[in-house]
């Protein structure tokens, strides 16, 4: 049976497990997805070059939309689309009052820059090497090369960030959170489900032909333009009440996405 859909999946607590690996049923369904003709796509808060790594784990071609939506490449690494943060605004956003233990971090077109050192964050790579530049001087630079400005600390110490950056720049930038400890700002209008429309017209299909996987904040508008929406079972609860009626699938850890897919398309 060949498959005409595509199907667009996000990584952490999705199609990773717990230690940020993929299951072997993952691998193998991908695999069998891509022989049968679906388009793959992989849509992550993660740097390209972390989630490039994920694709080459899962042995398939698949489109990459990394950064929350900011950019977008080909199977092939062509960068087909790309929205930056005004250099201005990285300015005025790496200049926010912050306690130390929050990190500074900004990803640009070619990586991962951060204030000071957090061995945390390098664990949680640690499956694909991808790691950060120590940068001290980060703070209060105008860089033009930024796709994301983020924060990671406790959530208790994001709030009132995330509130002051509501108040200032609220109407130029998208907020949003990948994980609970990690607050995400990137340019207006940038997100997974944005870049997913440009993804569906260049392949010339349509909503109804895609199934998305996610499982937290930073999925929520792709999760609403797929209309075969698919929620993990150990999502943040929130993204429930936003989207009531999307599918919720199994867990992360028992390979949900990989079940989900095998089910729907009688790979089994």
């Amino acid at each position: 049976m060949n498959i005409d859909a595509l199907i667009v999946s996000d990584l952490d607590n999705t199609l990773l497990n717990t230690d940020h690996r993929l299951d072997p049923l993952t691998i193998e369904t991908f695999q069998e997805m891509e022989r049968r003709g679906a388009v793959l796509a992989i849509a992550s808060g993660r740097h390209y070059r972390d989630i490039r790594a994920v694709r080459e784990q899962l042995g398939v071609e698949a489109y990459i939309i990394s950064t929350n939506g900011a950019h977008l490449y080909d199977p092939r690494d062509q960068l087909v689309s790309e929205r930056l943060l005004p250099a201005a605004l990285v300015h005025d956003l790496t200049l926010l009052d912050k306690p130390d233990s929050v990190r500074l971090n900004v990803y640009t077109g070619s990586g991962w820059l951060i204030d000071a050192p957090d061995q945390r964050l390098l664990a949680f790579h640690h499956s694909t090497g991808f790691v950060y530049e120590v940068d001290p001087a980060l703070r209060g630079k105008a860089r033009d090369d930024v796709g994301k400005v983020l924060f990671i600390g406790d959530p208790s110490e994001l709030a009132p960030i995330e509130r002051e950056i509501r108040e200032r720049f609220g109407g130029q930038v998208h907020v949003t959170y990948s994980l609970p400890d990690s607050l995400e700002v990137m340019a207006r209008d940038v997100n997974k489900g944005r870049a997913l429309g440009v993804l569906l017209e260049i392949l010339g299909m349509t909503p109804a032909q895609c199934v998305a996987f996610g499982d937290n904040l930073n999925d929520v508008e792709m999760l609403e333009l797929a209309e075969g929406a698919c929620v993990m079972e150990n999502a943040n609860p929130l993204l429930f009440e936003a989207l009531p009626h999307a599918k919720v699938i199994g867990h992360h850890d028992q390979a949900g996405v990989a079940r989900e897919l095998r089910s729907r398309f009688a790979l089994d």
